[in-house]
């Protein structure tokens, strides 16, 4: 499961590095138990949600600040990240409602979450 959110200054650049960067990115074991594969090499599939709160700003006060995060042109940048997944590293994307409150269950397993920025 991918948690997708955009800040002010990302840019269709930003959004096709980062594509490639997921489906290259080698997060998941091999035989030895070391994380050396890609979502490529084990054919794996993503959900993809959109979140704009993972630009929450809690640097002052009690409550978050989103005003880091991309308001006009994200569902574009939302949606076209998507797409270069499927298109150009043929994988299978479900995707989240844009801008929904939605109830996601997720189960991780092992110890690793992986923020990626660019």
């Amino acid at each position: 499961m991918l948690l997708v959110g955009f800040g002010l200054d990302d840019t269709m650049d930003n959004v096709k590095k980062m594509a490639y960067k997921v489906a290259n990115l080698r997060i998941f074991p091999d035989k030895d138990d070391k994380l050396n594969l890609s979502i490529l090499d084990v054919g794996g599939s993503i959900l993809s949600i959109s979140q704009f709160t993972l630009y929450a700003d809690t640097k002052k006060g009690h409550r978050p600040g989103f005003s880091n995060a991309m308001r006009d042109g994200a569902k574009e940048l939302y949606l076209a990240f998507n797409e270069i997944l499927r298109k150009e590293y043929n994988l299978i994307v479900e995707e989240g409602i844009f801008g929904a409150d939605m109830n996601v269950k997720i189960t991780n397993v092992g110890p690793t979450t992986i923020l990626l920025e660019f």
